[in-house]
């Protein structure tokens, strides 16, 4: 059968908008090389043109730059054409990325949503608040074993405002004698008042007045000159 049928071809892939787009690419180039090529031949004849003189030569290379102005309009157009192509494969890229990336987030939100769903069938609220519960009745416990271990030993707890009272005056009463019965040599030194002790005279304040009969004195303890008067 297959010898006269024939064996069935095996299909090619169809071209992905990548292969096309460069291929696109490919063909752009070659256009614009040309339209290169043609600019510097334009520029000959237009240094040609302002050269020669008005004549027959002239209106030659005027014709010659006629036709290559007209190619290179032709492959402008195909380079639009061309750019337009790319512009619109590049659109649907875009179009079809933006589909994958949506995929891919929608799979990843249906995994974490089944993952999280299971979780929460392992962890219940009721759980967690009699754990709390637990938490702080062993704090609590911990606490009274903290007080329990830091209590003071041989100390009595039935003292009355009276007593207390009177342990303070007996012990201000100790204190009082602890301090008289210290020996006067031991007893820090007070300041004496010598003057007191020499029984000397105070220091006059004032200013005393001078004998009539002393001469004045000047500031250095000498006596002073009496100016005389000079009559007109």
């Amino acid at each position: 059968m297959k010898k006269i049928f024939g064996a069935k071809k095996n299909q090619e892939p169809p071209p992905s908008i990548q292969d096309a787009t460069d291929r696109i690419s490919k063909r752009g180039d070659s256009v614009d090389d040309k339209i290169k090529k043609l600019d510097a031949e334009l520029a000959r004849y237009k240094d040609q043109i302002k050269k020669t003189r008005p004549g027959p030569a002239q209106e030659a290379i005027k014709a010659r730059a006629m036709r290559v102005l007209k190619q290179r309009r032709m492959y402008e157009g195909q380079r639009d054409m061309l750019y337009n192509q790319t512009y619109n494969l590049d659109q649907v890229a875009f179009a079809s990325e933006g589909l994958k990336d949506a995929q891919q987030t929608m799979t990843a939100m249906k995994a974490a949503n089944k993952e999280l769903k299971g979780m929460m069938k392992t962890v219940k609220l009721e759980d967690i608040d009699s754990m709390q519960d637990e938490m702080m009745d062993l704090m609590d416990v911990s606490n009274e074993i903290q007080e329990t271990l830091g209590r003071s030993y041989n100390v009595p707890d039935d003292i009355d405002e009276e007593e207390l009272m009177g342990e303070l005056d007996a012990l201000e009463a100790d204190m009082d004698f602890e301090s008289n019965s210290v020996p006067s040599y031991l007893q820090p030194d007070k300041e004496s008042d010598l003057d007191s002790e020499l029984n000397l005279p105070a220091a006059p304040t004032g200013h005393t007045p001078a004998p009539p009969n002393r001469q004045q004195e000047d500031e250095l303890g000498l006596p002073t000159v009496p100016q005389a008067s000079i009559r007109s």
